[in-house]
């Protein structure tokens, strides 16, 4: 078990590494479509590219940091069951769902994006926007993304099995918060 923790710790540390910057990403976003409004609005200037830089951040945004969300335990659930139970029937809810839904989801998703990336890749695919980008490096972050998500979703499996076998996690993000709406 404690090799698995040790994985679980390196997961974690990279999600959240990845979560830093999927934050940054976020403010970087906000400046680029402010600054691409005003340049667009001020000066009668704009271009496709600047456009489709934004939704590029927007996705990895999206895709790398749904890992990030997993691993703080912020990810949206339907807690008609969850909210009634205890903290090992809860973490139980979590093992089960990571098992049954949530890897082979990842899996099976990682596995048909992975020919979407090739494709353009392979055709050295670009917008067909004038001034547009590039558009293969931003369809692997669908088959990376998914496999992030798959990789924390392990890790948080690993330690909800290790915390019911009675040894100590440290980063164990298993508080749910009823949500007050």
């Amino acid at each position: 078990m404690g090799v698995l923790l040790k994985f679980s710790a390196v997961i974690d540390v990279i999600n959240e590494k990845i979560g830093v910057v999927c934050n940054w990403l976020v403010l970087l976003a906000c400046i680029v479509s402010g600054g691409n409004a005003m340049v667009r609005y001020a000066y009668d200037m704009s271009s496709n590219a600047w456009l489709e830089v934004q939704w590029y951040m927007f996705a990895v945004i999206v895709m790398f940091g749904a890992s990030y969300t997993l691993k703080r335990n912020e990810h949206v659930r339907v807690d008609l069951l969850y909210m009634t139970l205890g903290r090992r029937g809860q973490l139980w809810i979590d093992i089960l769902g990571t098992l049954i839904f949530l890897l082979p989801t990842c899996l099976i998703l990682a596995w048909l994006s992975w020919p979407f990336f090739m494709q353009a890749f392979n055709v050295n695919e670009h917008s067909s926007n004038a001034g547009g980008l590039l558009r293969w490096p931003i369809k692997i972050v669908l088959p990376v993304g998914f496999v992030l998500v798959a990789f924390q979703g392990l890790s948080e499996l690993f330690k909800r099995v290790a915390f019911l076998n009675g040894h100590p996690v440290e980063s164990l993000e298993a508080h749910y918060e009823r949500p007050t709406q």
